[in-house]
């Protein structure tokens, strides 16, 4: 009888200490660029109480996989791709894969990307529908889901018009489009053109909104933008002149009511902005600075949204270009491009800042982070 309670008694402890182990590691996908040393889109595994991030998986065959993003029920992982070579038929795809066990990727199909440079994704929160960005091509594109998840052809590719002050500048470069959760909106950053674009889509059809763009100051180049969990703020970074654009909505229309540089005052090299994010809670604000080689943490007001820069924290790498939080808000991975390295910054979550765990990844030109 002592031997079968001991006997059970162990199993349950195994057990218990299996679902534990289980519960710590987050796995996370990597976009790469393979035109610079990489293989494709990585897995890897984060574990959430030491920091650690070892590499589970390699997916071949697919060129510049620079962006991803997982559906809503992850269970599919898009991602956009840029042409290697002059043999291929188009500039760009989007791409579907469907995620198997053990986070593997499973082809699903592919379309083209209508404009060269495809660089963001995003998925409507139905789960019915993808829109990508081409920075080469200065396009945005809607495309349908079948119920598996697969992508149908696109219903609607809009190509943006205008240029700004800057040789960078020549022409539109869309460079993210994110659907709004709270209404039937696609909103759209283009950095050739200084303006955050706004189109109403509904049933199928993308369209103008009755505002059709927010301007931002010239020469800008806004990049990526995030959502307060208010949803009547965004906050857009800005890859040319290293600042942070505040918009708020009033009544139907959205404005400008702050700029905010991303860089300590005695800071007088190059940089080039590239990816933000809040946290959960609205706190605190972060983005990344190309050639300061940092992440900028700005404290933001309760009240009213403001954003005050708190200080900057160095990546331990060169060029960070991508980075994500955890949906936990406890760690931060930073994707360091020309360092080849991804590191992990523990979150103080009373202070907002990030503090360099000492953990890191090697791998060939990381460029964006997504969490499953």
């Amino acid at each position: 009888m002592f031997r079968t309670i001991l006997l059970l008694t162990c199993l349950f402890n195994l057990m218990l200490f299996g679902a534990s182990s289980a519960q710590v590691q987050l796995m996370f996908y990597v976009g790469t660029f393979t035109s610079e040393g990489a293989d494709g889109i990585y897995l890897c595994s984060l574990n959430t109480e030491t920091g650690e991030v070892v590499l589970k998986n390699t997916f071949t065959g697919v060129d510049n996989p620079t962006f991803l993003r997982v559906g809503a029920k992850k269970e599919i992982l898009y991602a956009v791709s840029r042409r290697n070579s002059e043999k291929e038929a188009a500039d760009g795809f989007v791409i579907a894969y469907r995620i198997g066990e053990n986070g593997e990727l499973n082809f699903l199909n592919k379309q083209p990307a209508n404009g060269s440079g495809s660089c963001y994704v995003d998925v409507s929160p139905d789960g019915k529908y993808v829109a990508i960005a081409t920075y080469g091509g200065g396009t945005t594109s809607v495309y349908p889901l079948n119920d598996d998840g697969s992508l149908r052809q696109a219903i609607a590719v809009v190509q943006n018009t205008g240029k700004g002050i800057h040789l960078s500048q020549e022409k539109p470069h869309a460079h993210s489009i994110r659907f709004s959760k709270t209404e039937p909106i696609i909103f759209s950053t283009d950095l050739g053109t200084d303006q955050l674009n706004i189109f109403r889509f509904e049933n199928g059809n993308l369209e103008p909104y009755t505002q059709e763009f927010v301007k931002l100051s010239p020469g800008s180049g806004p990049r990526h933008f995030d959502f307060h969990p208010s949803e009547n703020v965004i906050y857009i970074i800005n890859e040319l002149n290293s600042t942070v654009s505040a918009i708020r909505k009033y009544g139907d229309k959205w404005s400008v009511f702050q700029y905010l540089s991303t860089l300590p005052a005695d800071f007088d090299g190059e940089n080039y902005c590239a990816d933000i994010h809040i946290s959960s809670d609205g706190r605190f604000l972060y983005g990344s600075n190309r050639g300061h080689n940092s992440i900028s943490i700005f404290n933001v007001d309760k009240a009213d949204q403001k954003m005050k820069l708190k200080g900057t924290v160095a990546t331990e790498g060169n060029w960070p270009r991508n980075f994500g939080i955890t949906p936990d808000g406890k760690w931060m991975l930073v994707a360091n491009q020309r360092s080849h390295n991804i590191t992990v910054f523990k979150m103080n979550t009373e202070s907002g800042m990030p503090e360099f765990s000492g953990k890191q990844i090697h791998l060939p030109a990381p460029v964006c982070i997504e969490f499953l």
